[in-house]
């Protein structure tokens, strides 16, 4: 499956994110929390889930800026996410590197993340960490060793191309993650200020989707060269037809 963060477009509307998904025939949409879906905002968390049927999109996600280990008002992120019929709540892994984290806080941070799971199974919402620097997933190892002592059926991890690290250190984290990874986050770009069309990076994005294979993974287009309605739209051609030959 394809599909957009709402957090790509932060200035287009609601109505304007549906237009591009359909534009675009896109699978699935994840609805940033800070800007196009505020938690405890239920009329337009049902609206979401009402224009995603009538529309086709099949899967829904929450992405959140509930940072675990930082004493957030979860209830509210999940009965947002649960309105708007999401699938999976993507979450961060707290806002300490794994390298400065002590044993106390990870083993908080761990206790914590099962709790959540719990609770939101019960609704059927997945719970997602962000790969994220600044974070206890900001290493492949540290990542792996988080899902591993979560130890959780509904926890999985989401991944990018780190930008610290080589295509063939991604290609190993890929290795090391494989049975983390639920949806992924594709861009190209050497960071954040620095992005490019996607097509440029045909030749380091084909190893990262040949190594994942054709598995049940969402693929969501983040941020584009310029933040540009034209280059996404080129860019989810990119892609679709990358997947394409992997069929």
């Amino acid at each position: 499956m394809i599909g957009l963060c709402s957090v790509t477009f932060r200035h287009l509307s609601i109505d304007e994110i549906f237009k591009l998904a359909k534009d675009m025939e896109l699978d699935a949409i994840e609805w940033g929390s800070d800007i196009h879906v505020r938690p405890g905002d239920f009329d337009t968390a049902l609206l979401i889930k009402n224009r995603s049927q009538e529309l086709g999109i099949s899967y829904t996600s929450y992405g959140s800026y509930y940072f675990l280990h930082e004493s957030q008002n979860f209830d509210q992120i999940l009965e947002t996410a649960h309105a708007m019929n999401a699938k999976t709540i993507r979450l961060w892994a707290g806002k300490v590197s794994s390298e400065e984290a002590s044993d106390r806080y990870r083993q908080a941070l761990i206790s914590e993340a099962k709790q959540l799971a719990n609770i939101a199974q019960e609704k059927n919402i997945h719970i997602a960490l962000e790969y994220h620097s600044g974070t206890l997933t900001d290493t492949p190892e540290s990542a792996h060793r988080l899902i591993g002592e979560i130890n959780h059926p509904n926890v999985s991890l989401y991944w990018q191309p780190a930008e610290n690290l080589t295509v063939p250190e991604r290609l190993s984290s890929l290795k090391c993650l494989m049975n983390d990874i639920s949806n992924i986050h594709v861009f190209h770009w050497r960071d954040f200020n620095h992005r490019y069309s996607l097509a440029l990076g045909r030749k380091e994005w084909l190893k990262y989707l040949n190594f994942l294979g054709n598995n049940e993974h969402v693929y969501y287009l983040e941020f584009v060269k310029d933040d540009s309605i034209e280059q996404f739209k080129e860019d989810i051609m990119t892609l679709r037809s990358w997947l394409g030959e992997l069929m």
